[in-house]
């Protein structure tokens, strides 16, 4: 090999190197994760060092091709039951033939066993926020695991729904590395979502189905709460154009039978 040829060669190889670098350090992708599945490496895959980062910067491959990204949007309501709006919720669920995906506090869902079990019964499911609905982020690694298993306990309870056994979403999607690696060990996975539609916020109903709309991705999981007046008349508007867009509404459960971890940890974009 002559010797322009390696000057060249040792060019490209240093400038592929820094590169690698550089967007280990400023990429910052899949930080916040859609899902955590109990075999996720949850170091390598979301955490902010520097190694991570590079392998994140060295493995990740994101397919331009939209056409091949399943158009599956799971609603996922947070909080509750409450006994006014959660039912009203329901009723507009119904009404659209939209399936959801309830994360329900434990020991509100024992407050209120009715409506708890109407929305298995109206056909959605039920999974996991803890029992009291604390930062666990803030909590010891005994109360992380007594949160969220005597919240699944609550739940299944009243519902008998196997996501309350398999999904955990903390409250106010506050976490650490350890949080979801006990969440892990107990055989869960950690539900996060695509869109924080920001209706946890004084926000009006046009303000939210612009923000839904806007921030579509593929596949998706939209954050959303059950004691908002806002969220229930936002839905007709938001369930129409995505289903114009040629999207299906479904449960986390069925979402997550049908694409892979890493879609949802890496969802692209898609006009809505």
């Amino acid at each position: 090999m002559s010797r322009p040829v390696k000057i060249v060669l040792a060019i490209v190889l240093a400038a592929g190197v820094f590169y690698g670098g550089w967007r280990a350090i400023v990429h910052k992708s899949n930080l916040t994760p859609a899902l955590v599945t109990p075999g996720t490496n949850v170091h390598m895959q979301f955490s902010g060092d520097l190694v991570p980062r590079l392998y994140r910067a060295s493995t990740e491959i994101m397919p331009e091709d939209r056409s091949t990204r399943p158009r599956l949007i799971a609603l996922t309501f947070d909080d509750g039951p409450y006994p006014v709006f959660t039912p009203m919720l329901l009723d507009m669920l119904h009404d659209l033939h939209v399936p959801a995906t309830f994360f329900l506090i434990g020991q509100d869902a024992q407050e209120w066993p009715e409506i708890t079990q109407r929305i298995e019964t109206d056909g959605n499911e039920i999974a996991d926020h803890t029992y009291t609905h604390p930062n666990l982020d803030e909590e010891s690694a005994d109360t992380v695991r007594k949160e969220i298993l005597e919240g699944s306990d609550a739940l299944w309870d009243l519902s008998h729904d196997p996501a309350t056994r398999t999904f955990v979403r903390p409250p106010h999607g506050r976490y650490t590395e350890r949080t979801l690696a006990i969440a892990q060990s107990l055989g869960y996975s950690v539900v996060l979502w695509t869109d924080d539609s920001g209706d946890w916020r004084t926000i009006s109903v046009p303000q939210l189905q612009r923000h839904l709309v806007e921030h579509a991705t593929a596949p998706e999981i939209v954050l959303l709460h059950s004691g908002k007046l806002t969220t229930i008349e936002a839905l007709p508007y938001v369930v129409a154009r995505f289903r114009e867009a040629g999207y299906r509404f479904v449960t986390v459960g069925t979402l997550v039978k049908q694409v892979q971890a890493d879609e949802l940890n890496h969802p692209l974009r898609h006009a809505v």
